[in-house]
C-alpha cells in the first residue's frame, strides 16, 4: 500500500506559479505519476504524465506552463504551474499506477486546492 499526499496548493493571481508536491509513502520509482484536476461541476481530468523513465506527456491547455517531474530516491513527484489562469482553478490530485502480471496497482492522494483569482 502507497500512501500520497499533495501539497502545495493555494490561492495566486492570474500570471502567478505554485509548485505542487506529492510525497509517497513507499518507494514509487517504478510507477507511472499522473497529476489530475478537478474543476467545480466537472470530471476529473489529466493534467500531466510522467512514466518512471521520464518521458512526459501534458494535456493541451497546460502545455508550456507546467512541468512535471519526479524525485525517485525522495520518493517525490512535482508539478510546476507557471503563467496560471483562472481556468486552472481546481482540486489537484497525484496520481501513482503501475501495471504487472499479477494486478494493476492505483494509488490517489486527497487532493489540494489551486485557486487562481484576482
Amino acid at each position: 500500500q502507497v500512501l500520497l499526499v499533495e501539497s502545495g496548493g493555494g490561492l495566486v493571481q492570474p500570471g502567478g506559479a505554485l509548485r505542487l508536491s506529492c510525497a509517497s509513502s513507499g518507494s514509487i520509482f517504478s510507477f507511472r505519476l499522473g497529476w489530475y484536476r478537478q474543476a467545480p461541476g466537472k470530471q476529473r481530468e489529466l493534467v500531466a504524465l510522467i512514466t518512471s523513465a521520464g518521458t512526459t506527456n501534458y494535456a493541451d491547455s497546460v502545455k508550456g506552463r507546467f512541468a512535471i517531474s519526479r524525485d525517485n530516491a525522495k520518493n517525490t513527484g512535482l508539478l510546476q504551474m507557471n503563467s496560471l489562469k483562472p481556468e486552472d482553478t481546481g482540486v489537484y490530485y497525484c496520481n501513482a499506477h503501475q501495471t504487472t502480471i499479477e494486478r494493476v496497482y492505483d494509488y490517489w492522494g486527497r487532493g489540494t486546492q489551486v485557486t487562481v483569482s484576482s
